[in-house]
């Protein structure tokens, strides 16, 4: 039986008799004429590599921690089969570690004058843009011994889009949405601004929202209903600063605040305002004005994939100019910052008043769970510094935010997980007093 690969390899070495050895590959062949007409026919029927046709197609992006397929098709011109080993090289933040090299490397046969597809399926670990690098194919010959190895460079981008985790919330917030709005059977009395009907007066009625002209046309005593204002602005900032940076967790307070961003921005396209989004530190990073309620949540989410936390203080008299160029009309502007003391007495607290004076303003904070663990510790000496640490530093953001509170602006400060439904509820309280 006739021994082919490997097999043919350590055949023809144990034929080379003792003292004749060379160990270089020269040697080899010189000494065994069989072997090396063996490895030149070999070499000469392993199909070309750089004469291969390849393409791609599929997925341009996936969600954080969902798989996204890009599938590499080979055309196979020459007239020799292809038998070759192929790897799709990626950036490693495009699988979860320890995976790459199962997801990367395919076998692969394409007779000749046909082509073969593969499929490299990427599960991003970081947001923002994964672009493609070489594809290395190694064809093999039929007796395994000699390849020809070659690259490719076939170009494609997968972005890595922010998760969305809080958008659970969301159905339970679009409740509440409704109900301020007069569409369920659950009204609210005397609030919002925009009058909606008449209904047949309850005891424990706003007095005040009694219709004296309607009552005096009927027989019952008639009040008003109202729902809140529709077409509001909104604008969603973002301090991209050093801040921003700091870890919360798995992952930097920038990520938590996007996703209670985009809760916000689903919640507020539904009840009908306008949302707007900056992103800023010493200049623009991102901004996405006017689009459509149908269209603000994609562009959100694709306008956030590729933000970045830049280590620099961010210019609060530059943002608050940027802001006031980006609203120039009446709005409900949400900054998404932190509460630590010297950025906010030495950057936003005076030029806060710029701000209040003409627009509503929110301020959304993401505070770090581990220190509320830190505070309840207890049992050794070390636990007692941390707690005292913690109270402290907790202490330090309750000034702050009575600071904010004193000149007019929400404050919203809450852990990643909690963040997202509190300022949801913040708007919802906003918009059915009016404040919009």
């Amino acid at each position: 039986m006739a021994l082919t690969g490997r097999a043919a390899l350590i055949a023809a070495l144990a034929s080379v008799p003792v003292g004749v050895w060379d160990p270089s590959w020269t040697g080899i062949l010189a000494v065994n004429a069989p072997l090396a007409v063996a490895c030149a026919c070999d070499f000469a029927l392993a199909a070309p590599v750089r004469r291969l046709g390849l393409t791609r197609s599929g997925d341009t992006s996936a969600r954080l921690g969902e798989t996204a397929d890009v599938t590499l098709t080979v055309s196979n011109p020459s007239g020799r089969p292809l038998r070759a080993r192929l790897r799709d090289a990626w950036p490693p933040s495009s699988w979860q570690p320890g995976t790459e090299t199962a997801a990367s490397r395919h076998d692969l046969t394409v007779p000749a004058g046909e082509r073969r597809r593969v499929t490299t399926r990427l599960r991003p670990t970081r947001r923002g843009d994964r672009h493609a690098d070489r594809v290395t194919i190694r064809s093999y010959g039929p007796l395994g011994l000699l390849t020809r190895q070659g690259t490719h460079r076939v170009p494609w981008t997968v972005r890595a889009l922010p998760p969305f985790t809080s958008r659970k919330h969301l159905p339970s917030k679009l409740s509440r949405l409704r109900e301020l709005d007069g569409r369920t059977s659950v009204l609210t009395r005397g609030e919002g601004t925009e009058f909606d009907s008449l209904r047949e007066y309850v005891p424990g009625d706003d007095t005040r929202s009694i219709d004296w002209r309607a009552t005096a046309r009927h027989s019952t005593v008639a009040v008003r209903t109202w729902r809140p204002e529709r077409d509001r602005h909104i604008l969603l900032v973002l301090d991209t600063g050093r801040t921003s940076a700091g870890r919360v967790g798995d992952a930097p307070r920038l990520d938590a605040a996007m996703d209670a961003a985009l809760l916000l921005a689903a919640l507020a396209s539904r009840a009908g305002d306008r949302v707007d989004l900056l992103a800023y530190d010493r200049r623009v990073r991102a901004l996405l004005q006017g689009r459509t309620a149908g269209d603000v949540l994609p562009s959100l989410v694709n306008a956030m994939a590729t933000l970045e936390p830049e280590l620099v203080e961010t210019d609060a008299r530059g943002l608050a100019a940027t802001t006031l160029r980006s609203a120039p009309r009446r709005s409900l502007v949400v900054l998404f910052t932190t509460l630590d003391a010297a950025p906010i007495e030495e950057g936003l607290l005076p030029v806060l008043p710029q701000l209040t004076q003409r627009h509503t303003v929110l301020v959304a904070s993401v505070a770090d769970p581990h220190v509320s663990r830190m505070a309840q510790a207890r049992g050794h000496t070390d636990a007692v510094y941390e707690a005292a640490a913690a109270a402290q530093a907790q202490s330090e953001r309750r000034h702050i935010a009575d600071q904010l509170r004193r000149h007019g602006v929400t404050v919203v400060d809450a852990t990643p997980d909690e963040l997202p439904p509190a300022l949801a509820d913040a708007y919802l309280e906003l918009k059915a007093a009016g404040r919009l």
